[in-house]
């Protein structure tokens, strides 16, 4: 056995002459045989061969870490009590300590027949652990409701890319991009594609945190810091070993942003009422609405601060930058709601969505759907089951000329005449407006045979006032308006 972190793993025993019981041992090697036969990324290595430990040999908890060698300090030095046991797991790579810790149940004590299952355990776990590592596997996201990164657009590929760059190491990291971009979802895919994967991911709400007890909040308090108080750690210990995300940071007030910096300078943190720092294993990405830079230059945000969030940083693009995801993500929150509702989307209603600005970002758009699941009449969403400022202009102008037929060339006159008419009708403003030639201008606005075609239906409440005037104004007199366009 291998109890000594450093030392070479020597050859395993016989199961039957060191007394480890056989069955236990083939049922775990079975379980990670299926699991490795699985291509899904829910079949986590790790967590199965800890899970199986735990359910065969009855303990309270197994848990295979990893702990980097840089943080002497946390460095741990295998064990053995009636409770516990800590073992050292061989590992080829010398960055990092590998062991394996298990608890008992309280009413039990660890006896031989356990230390030396765990001990042969141990072993297996080193061969678990390079076998994860190829594997890359990310663990499954929590089920927290929230959207994975949806789409297929080059702007989702480059995001796609630069978050598995950043992912691979332990800098601190700057997520910036408007509201309802998903800025916590990338978030989420650093953690889950890093090798702090299996450590905890804490958020914090910078802005929705009470100043007063923002202190306590990310560093924590000591016990009888005041009447009634109790001790309880901060957010930044709660993320140890993992990644703690500060969600608008843009949000802290100055006396904050200088305590925070003291705290990512030292890799350590000052509980309130406390003499003296813990240090800290824990990533830091931070995130906001507003863009920093900016806010150093209005002399808003701290720049020694913004300097030490900054240099990694990773834009996520909004909405309207990558309208060829729109319906994907809207089929995906479809077929997430599909056990209420089973719908689709109609041709009208897809290009409406197409079609709307989105500054509500990928939240609106979830909110939307939510909303046409709910109150949509048949099977289908069409265009009247989206909300009015959502189908807007589309409704009013678009589809209604789709439905009729309309020609391009009639669109290219109903323009060229809107266009007019805001010139003042004057010609040549027109044409540098629309850039076109003098003479294509007048064949935009001559009279032609056969422009009753083209002409308002007679609902004239689904056409803008501004498409009948620009029609109207046209069929009064061809001489008329070529007159005022060249006394002009």
């Amino acid at each position: 056995m291998c109890d000594d972190v450093r030392g070479t793993p020597r050859a395993v025993p016989a199961l039957a002459s060191a007394g480890v019981d056989a069955a236990a041992m083939q049922q775990i090697i079975a379980t990670l045989g299926t699991a490795m036969a699985q291509t899904g990324p829910e079949q986590d290595l790790i967590v199965l061969f800890e899970r199986e430990v735990q359910r065969l040999l009855r303990m309270r908890a197994v848990r295979l870490r990893e702990i980097p060698a840089r943080y002497q300090v946390r460095l741990v030095t295998p064990t053995r009590t009636a409770e516990s046991l800590v073992l050292g797991v061989p590992s080829a790579d010398s960055r990092v300590q590998v062991v394996l810790e298990a608890t008992c149940d309280p009413n039990r004590d660890l006896d031989e027949r356990d230390y030396q299952i765990l001990s042969s355990v141990a072993q297996l776990a080193a061969l678990v652990l390079e076998a994860s590592r190829g594997r890359n596997v990310v663990r499954a996201r929590p089920a927290d409701g929230a959207a994975p990164l949806i789409g297929s657009t080059a702007a989702m590929q480059d995001l796609r890319s630069r978050i598995e760059r950043v992912a691979l190491t332990d800098f601190t990291v700057l997520i910036e991009g408007e509201s309802g971009v998903g800025k916590e979802l990338v978030a989420r895919q650093v953690h889950e594609l890093s090798r702090r994967q299996r450590g905890p991911f804490v958020a914090v709400n910078c802005a929705a945190v009470v100043e007063s007890l923002l202190e306590a909040e990310l560093f924590g308090i000591e016990e009888r810091t005041a009447t009634g108080v109790r001790g309880r750690r901060g957010k930044f210990e709660n993320a140890d070993g993992g990644t703690i995300f500060l969600d608008e940071v843009s949000d802290l007030s100055a006396s904050a942003q200088a305590k925070l910096l003291r705290a990512i300078q030292e890799v350590a943190v000052e509980r309130v009422g406390g003499h003296g720092v813990r240090r800290v294993n824990t990533r830091i990405v931070a995130a906001t609405n507003r863009p920093l830079a900016r806010l150093v230059e209005q002399r808003l945000f701290r720049s020694d601060l913004y300097y030490r969030l900054a240099g990694v940083e990773i834009t996520v693009p909004p909405l309207r930058k990558r309208s060829d995801d729109i319906i994907e993500l809207a089929r995906y929150f479809l077929e997430r709601h599909r056990h209420t509702r089973a719908l689709t989307m109609s041709p009208a209603a897809q290009e409406a969505l197409r079609a709307y600005q989105w500054p509500g970002n990928v939240r609106e758009l979830q909110r939307v759907i939510e909303r046409a699941v709910a109150l949509a009449e048949t099977d289908s969403i069409e265009l009247d089951d989206l909300p009015p400022h959502v189908r807007g202009e589309f409704a009013e102008v678009l589809w209604p000329s789709l439905e009729r037929g309309d020609s391009l060339r009639s669109w290219g006159t109903r323009y060229a005449q809107l266009v007019f008419e805001r010139c003042g009708r004057n010609k040549r403003t027109a044409c540098r407006v629309l850039d076109i030639s003098y003479h294509t201008l007048r064949g935009y606005l001559r009279p032609r045979p056969d422009r009753r075609r083209f002409a308002a239906p007679a609902d004239a409440g689904m056409v803008p006032a501004w498409v009948q005037s620009a029609s109207e104004s046209a069929d009064e007199s061809s001489d008329e308006t070529q007159s005022a366009g060249e006394d002009s």
